[in-house]
């Protein structure tokens, strides 16, 4: 999250199956579950290309149904707190405050 030097709010690293391996995000593209800007990056993307995407806050989060949000409950506020906190937009600096960044790594598709 670019508004608070670059704090990771979540990584698929962070998820591990009983193996001990991660558990990649899995999403339907154009099923509006997740932010339009993964979706841009991810529909231009070949499995096994990895990406770091700058996404604005009109490509991010609109509002706090929308996926990848953070596991647990405080940086799922934290990270809603900073991007909807009502008197720093009031002070025109939405256009700062919700800029993400994802390094993304396309691993699999399926149909």
């Amino acid at each position: 999250l670019a508004a608070k030097q670059g704090w990771r709010f979540d990584s698929t690293y962070d998820h591990k199956d009983s193996t001990g391996e991660p558990i990649p995000f899995v999403f339907t593209l154009g099923s509006g579950k997740v932010i339009s800007g993964i979706e841009s990056a991810v529909r231009s993307m070949q499995v096994g290309g990895t990406r770091r995407v700058i996404i604005p806050p009109s490509q991010g989060y609109q509002n706090t149904s929308q996926e990848p949000i953070p596991p647990n409950f405080f940086d799922r506020q934290r990270l809603f707190t900073t991007i909807f906190n009502p008197t720093r937009l009031g002070n025109g600096e939405g256009s700062t405050l919700g800029t993400l960044i994802f390094d993304i790594e396309l691993i699999s598709i399926r149909h």
